[in-house]
């Protein structure tokens, strides 16, 4: 066993990967050499295993991020008139948001339409995946204006959607954020806020509740 030790530091300090792994089944040790001879196939025996790679490939795979949310939902919208003017005043909407997958799920579209004493609300949301990126852009547009607007940009991490842009208001750059979060198979929270200095601080001005509608068999739509 002596001898079998020194052989490994020797190859060590010739410039060699070497590295002895002890069986105790066995009662031996084994020597496991990489070196910067070997091919790649020999070398890739060393690394991780297919189904390490295969799960690494899955998690940067993030087209199916929105599968929670197709289906038709009761929406409970909240909305700050005037944002960033100092107004504390909101107003309230009820009405639905229906769901649909695009492209096999690697796109989705939104629709909502929501009614409240200040008027009625049609609003579109189109939703993109980058497969390079690995990121998804919110364009949203409302039947009042007919026009999408600005993407916004991000990711889900740990079950939380962040999106931002910058936008124009009122002559002004401000960011805009739109946060997706708890997120459930039969509900979830949207908000959306702006930013006038640079995203130090943020006011909230618009807050969405949905809930899965269900059939009479507790099957979502």
């Amino acid at each position: 066993m002596l001898r079998f030790l020194l052989a490994s530091l020797s190859l060590i300090a010739v410039g060699k990967l070497a590295s002895i792994q002890i069986n105790p089944m066995a009662g031996r040790a084994a020597l496991i050499l990489a070196s910067p001879s070997m091919s790649m196939v020999e070398q890739a025996n060393f690394g991780p295993t297919k189904h390490a790679l295969q799960v690494a490939v899955n998690e940067r795979d993030r087209q199916h991020d929105f599968d929670f949310e197709i289906g038709t939902w009761k929406t409970h919208v909240s909305r700050l008139l005037n944002p960033l003017t100092g107004s504390t005043k909101w107003v309230e909407y009820d009405g639905t948001s229906v769901v649909r997958k695009v492209w096999s799920g690697r796109a989705n579209l939104l629709e909502l339409e929501v009614d409240g004493p200040k008027g009625h609300i049609e609003g579109l949301s189109l939703r993109l995946y980058n497969p390079q990126s690995h990121q998804w852009s919110l364009n949203f547009s409302s039947s009042s204006v007919g026009t999408l607007s600005t993407p916004t940009i991000g990711e889900f991490k740990v079950g939380r959607g962040e999106f931002v842009d910058q936008e124009m208001l009122d002559g002004r750059a401000i960011l805009v954020r739109f946060v997706m979060s708890d997120i459930t198979a039969d509900s979830a929270h949207f908000e959306q806020a702006f930013s006038h200095d640079g995203g130090r601080t943020w006011e909230v001005n618009w807050i969405a509740t949905d809930t899965r509608i269900k059939d009479e068999s507790g099957n979502g739509y």
